[in-house]
């Protein structure tokens, strides 16, 4: 039995290398880029032109704006603003942002770095997107829920164009699949298996343990359905993610003399301008922009489609706001948390900045960890240890969300508690399962996923451009002019009265 084992982990390697090599190909990476490009520009380059509004109507009105962290009653099956983004955050921050970086500076050098800055900086309109279109196109399932997501935006939005209807179907069915496969790749095996080594390494607990011990607190949380997890999310994301970036702030001050050196690594890095461990010329800037991209996307997921499901369950009306939300998780993800763990790593003395190459023979988590016990000693691969157990466990919960919607979407509603049990055992596989397995199995599953999602985002820029040119001139301009928020008229009209009443309008 272990041979047969062997043997087919070997052969379901080599077929997602295969796979995974055609998903991350030039032509993936510029359907990307593409997207977030063409979404900027048609936008007018919303995520800078109107940062002072949409900080103002995220992160800054969390103090401010009661309707932002407002929980609904106990009848109402949506969540907050604040709610939401703590879930997609929490799916979203996660080993990516710590192994996910290091392993783009192991194999792209420090110009990787440039270029996860620049999937972030597009992305942000990818996201932003795909949440008003989550927003625009979502609808309340027989238990009251709000459903939402790129399976309905292809199958109502895209499929509404003459002539295509079947293929909004079709790509709808294959982006369920494809998130359903993904929540147990990106969102589960992934994240478990990067927790079960670093308690082994930091701890020595052994895999089966970790494996069991995460599936029964999973379990409690999990089968509460989304407001339970978005309760326990709201308080864990905060937390973590301002422990994690008081730790990183604290090495970054510490070697604040390297800012510059630090800086002119990424941008040379980025362009070539040095070989990436002593490598030819040509091929470290193809490392650099190829791991940046990659590990950008892992880490933010901006594009996948993925985070639209939870925004989409949100109390929010006006699809806008939701999808400012989603301009700052992105911003928060990469431009905060990952920038700041890239500078802990190059602030420590392990990668050469005249080469790009990695000085230490550790990898992935544990080069984060060695970084940090230059600052805090052998705190310092406990607290990375740590720092990936909430993070990744954040992740599984987040995650299970999504692959509970992608199921309710091929199946029904009440057969969602058959995924949840078996997303459950997946987190004891995951455990023990292979490493570069898990990673290759979440980069494979993340494209596919990716693929049918762009399609939809590009196909409905038309709506996405429209409906943000009627919040600008509602809200910024103060012009008179009805509110478009849903592409169902009974919805919108409750919405618009709501709204009314609430004095938001």
């Amino acid at each position: 039995m272990k041979y047969y084992m062997t043997f087919m982990t070997e052969i379901i390697s080599k077929v997602n290398d295969a796979v995974n090599s055609f998903v991350w190909g030039i032509p993936m990476l510029v359907l990307l880029i593409g997207t977030g490009i063409l979404m900027t520009v048609l936008t007018k380059f919303f995520q800078l032109s109107h940062i002072g509004h949409w900080f103002k109507n995220t992160i800054g009105g969390i103090f401010k704006d009661r309707h932002i962290t407002r929980h609904t009653d106990k009848d109402d099956k949506s969540i907050s603003q604040f709610q939401s983004l703590c879930t997609a955050l929490a799916a979203t921050i996660g080993t990516g942002n710590i192994v996910g970086v290091a392993s783009a500076l192991v194999a792209g050098g420090p110009g990787a770095i440039f270029w996860m800055w620049i999937v972030a900086f597009f992305g942000m309109m990818t996201n932003y997107s795909e949440n008003v279109l989550g927003i625009y196109y979502r609808r309340k399932n027989e238990k009251n829920e709000w459903c939402g997501g790129a399976m309905y935006y292809l199958k109502d939005g895209l499929g509404s164009y003459k002539g295509f209807k079947q293929v909004g179907a079709v790509l709808a069915v294959l982006f369920s699949i494809f998130c359903l496969l993904a929540s147990f790749g990106i969102g589960n095996m992934s994240q478990v298996n990067s927790i079960s080594i670093n308690m082994n390494s930091a701890f020595e607990i052994p895999a089966k343990v970790v494996g069991i011990v995460l599936a029964v607190l999973a379990a409690l949380v999990i089968v509460g359905g989304l407001k339970r997890i978005a309760s326990v999310t709201e308080k864990l994301v905060p937390f973590m993610a301002i422990i994690y970036i008081i730790g990183t702030l604290v090495i970054f001050i510490i070697n604040i003399g390297q800012c510059g050196a630090i800086f002119s690594a990424i941008f040379k890095g980025a362009f070539g301008l040095r070989a990436v461990g002593g490598g030819i010329v040509g091929s470290g800037i193809k490392l650099a922009l190829t791991w940046g991209m990659k590990r950008g996307v892992f880490s933010n997921e901006a594009g996948l489609g993925s985070s639209v499901m939870v925004h989409s369950n949100s109390n929010v009306k006006e699809p806008v706001r939701q999808g400012m939300w989603g301009i700052f998780e992105v911003f928060a993800d990469t431009i905060v948390v990952c920038t700041l763990t890239a500078f802990a790593v190059l602030s420590s003395d392990l990668v050469d900045l005249e080469t790009g190459a990695v000085l230490s023979t550790s990898e992935g988590s544990a080069l984060v960890g060695e970084a940090f016990s230059t600052v805090f000693g052998k705190a310092g691969p406990a607290f990375i240890a740590l720092a990936i157990l909430l993070f990744a466990f954040s992740t599984v919960l987040g995650w299970s969300h999504y692959g509970s919607k992608a199921w309710e979407y091929l199946f029904n509603t009440k057969s969602t508690i058959i995924y949840k049990i078996v997303f459950i055992v997946m987190i004891y596989e995951g455990a023990v399962m292979k490493q570069n397995l898990a990673w290759d199995l979440s980069d494979t599953f993340n494209g596919l996923m990716a693929i049918p999602n762009l399609i939809g985002v590009l196909s409905l820029s038309p709506i996405v451009v429209k409906i943000t040119k009627n919040y600008v001139a509602r809200n910024i301009k103060k012009e008179d002019v009805k509110p478009i928020l849903s592409v169902f008229p009974d919805i919108e009209e409750a919405h618009i009265k709501e709204m009314k009443e609430q004095q938001e309008i």
